[in-house]
């Protein structure tokens, strides 16, 4: 594909994500992102087989970038401490640092966009969520494995399910910063998780 090819198709991806997050899979028309992607219907179709073949693209997309921007920041965390609870500290503020500098706040999980209107999707790109979603924790609950491995948890936990609250605080502070108007309630979420693991660590 060539060089602009390869814009006009990113310029429809992020289009098309911007409209879903704001309104939804089911209320997003092509024509719509067509419209605001200044590209002919043609042109759409050229990039996509129609609106599922897009969803699907979306996700991958989406997981691909989110994927890398965890990637990232656990590569800076390492950097900075060689100790297993300092490098899940150290992280954890980098992510609240990064979602505090968007000044308009989270614009939101186009996995969890998607799970909200599953019976729109076929299995394969509900597969493809899910599966996303499980490496990410997977990810993460490596890390928590290699702070337990130094410090025994002063609490009886579940290491997956503490995992698992990642998800859901991050999920839980976007909706909470978007019904709150409070563009800062998700990074003041990740710090109070923060807390919570220099908690069961002992780090308190």
């Amino acid at each position: 594909m060539r060089v602009n090819g390869i814009k006009t198709r990113n310029r429809i991806l992020t289009v098309a994500e911007q409209l879903i997050l704001q309104q939804g899979y089911s209320g997003t028309a092509i024509d719509q992102i067509i419209e605001n992607a200044s590209i002919t219907k043609g042109g759409f179709f050229y990039h996509f087989e129609g609106k599922r073949d897009l969803a699907k693209q979306l996700m991958i997309r989406f997981l691909k970038e989110d994927k890398e921007i965890f990637d990232n920041l656990v590569n800076r965390a390492n950097s900075l401490s060689e100790d297993p609870l300092q490098r899940i500290l150290i992280l954890l503020n980098l992510y609240a640092e990064l979602v505090a500098e968007l000044p308009k706040g989270h614009p939101g999980c186009l996995v969890a966009s998607y799970i909200y209107e599953q019976q729109q999707f076929d299995p394969e790109i509900y597969k493809i969520a899910q599966k996303g979603m499980l490496d990410w924790k997977e990810s993460f609950e490596i890390l928590l494995q290699h702070a337990a491995e130094k410090y025994s948890p002063t609490l009886e936990i579940d290491l997956g399910e503490v995992s698992d609250m990642l998800t859901t605080v991050f999920e839980g502070g976007i909706i909470l910063s978007k019904i709150t108007g409070n563009p800062k309630a998700l990074c003041k979420q990740l710090l109070q998780y923060r807390t919570y693991i220099r908690f069961i660590f002992g780090d308190i």
